[in-house]
C-alpha cells in the first residue's frame, strides 16, 4: 500500500500513468477499490490517482475537525499536482464540487456520478425509505447505540446494513440485486461492511460542511453529470438539479443502472470519461 501524509494523517492511495492529472473520488458506501476499471483505463492517457478519504479504506482517522475537500487539495499538494480533473461518485461528487468552489483555478473538469451535494436537504420520501431500511435491518434502538459507542458491534448487523445499501442504492429500489454482476455485489458488500463497522467503532471526528448547495451557480468548471435511471429517486432528482444549476454542465443518463455505474457499467463509464477528459 502506498501512503501520503496530509495534515499528519496517512492517506492510502494508488497512482499510475502520465499526462493530465485525474483524481477519482469514491462513494460513501465504498472506498478507492470501486474505481478498478477506470483507474486502469484512464492511466493509458492520464496521470490517475485514486485514494481513500479520511475515515475510509486504508486511510487513518482521528478526533478533530476536517473537510474532505481540504484533504483533497492538500493531497494534490503532497503529490505535486497543480491542476486536476475530478471524477466523483456520490459523496465523492460532493467533495469535487466543494473543491471546485474553494480552488476553481486548480480544477479543470468535473465528472459527477450519482453525485451528492454538501448540505443538501434530501426529500422526505428518501429519508422515509432510509429510515424504513434501517428499521428492517437492525433491532429497534441498535443503530443509536452503535452511533453512541454504547454496544459491541454485531457482525450480523454490519452485514444487514450493507445488504440494505446494496438493495436500495446499488441495485436501486425498483430492481432486484440479481441483475448485478455477482463479483460486483461481493466487492460492494465487503467495502460497505467496512464502512459501517468503522463508522460504529472508529474515533469520531467532525466534518466541516461548506455551504455549497446555494453556490452552484458560481462553479464555472465544465461538468459532466452522470446518473443511472434506476438509482434512488432522490439522487436522480439531485442530478437533474445539478445539471440545471451548474453553468457549464451536461447531463448523461444511463438506462437501467444503479448508484455505482463505474462498477456496473464500466465500459460505458470509461468511454464517457475518456470523451470528457480528452
Amino acid at each position: 500500500m502506498a501512503t501520503t501524509e496530509v495534515d499528519g494523517t496517512a492517506f492510502g492511495y494508488d497512482e499510475a500513468g502520465e499526462g493530465p492529472a485525474v483524481v477519482l473520488l469514491h462513494a460513501a458506501i465504498g472506498d478507492r477499490r470501486m474505481w478498478g476499471a477506470q483507474f486502469t483505463a484512464l492511466a493509458a492517457t492520464h496521470r490517475v490517482i485514486r485514494y481513500d478519504r479520511r475515515g475510509f479504506g486504508e486511510t487513518a482517522d482521528g478526533p478533530g475537525e476536517y473537510a474532505h475537500y481540504e484533504d483533497l487539495l492538500a493531497l494534490l499538494d503532497a503529490r505535486g499536482i497543480e491542476r486536476a480533473a475530478l471524477v466523483g461518485a456520490s459523496m465523492g461528487g460532493a467533495c469535487a464540487l466543494d473543491a471546485a468552489l474553494a480552488a476553481p483555478e486548480r480544477i479543470t473538469r468535473l465528472a459527477l456520478l450519482g453525485s451528492g451535494l454538501t448540505g443538501h436537504t434530501w426529500p422526505d420520501h428518501m429519508l422515509a425509505d432510509i429510515e424504513r431500511l434501517a428499521a428492517e435491518a437492525l433491532p429497534a434502538g441498535r443503530l443509536a447505540r452503535y452511533a453512541a459507542r454504547e454496544a459491541e458491534v454485531d457482525p450480523a448487523d454490519v452485514r444487514a446494513m450493507a445488504d440494505a445499501n446494496i438493495r436500495y442504492l446499488v441495485a436501486g429500489p425498483e430492481r432486484d440485486v440479481s441483475v448485478l454482476p455477482p463479483e460486483m455485489v461481493a466487492l460492494v458488500g465487503e467495502m460497505c461492511e467496512q464502512v459501517h463497522r468503522r463508522d460504529w467503532t472508529a474515533p469520531q471526528w467532525t466534518e466541516k460542511v461548506p455551504d455549497t448547495r446555494h453556490r452552484l451557480g458560481e462553479i464555472t468548471t465544465p461538468a459532466l453529470v452522470v446518473i443511472g435511471t434506476a438509482d434512488a429517486p432522490g439522487l436522480v432528482e439531485l442530478s437533474h438539479h445539478l445539471a440545471a444549476s451548474l453553468p457549464d454542465a451536461e447531463l448523461v443518463e444511463l438506462p437501467d443502472t444503479g448508484h455505482l455505474p463505474s462498477m456496473e457499467r464500466p465500459d460505458e463509464v470509461d468511454a464517457v470519461l475518456r470523451k470528457v477528459l480528452s
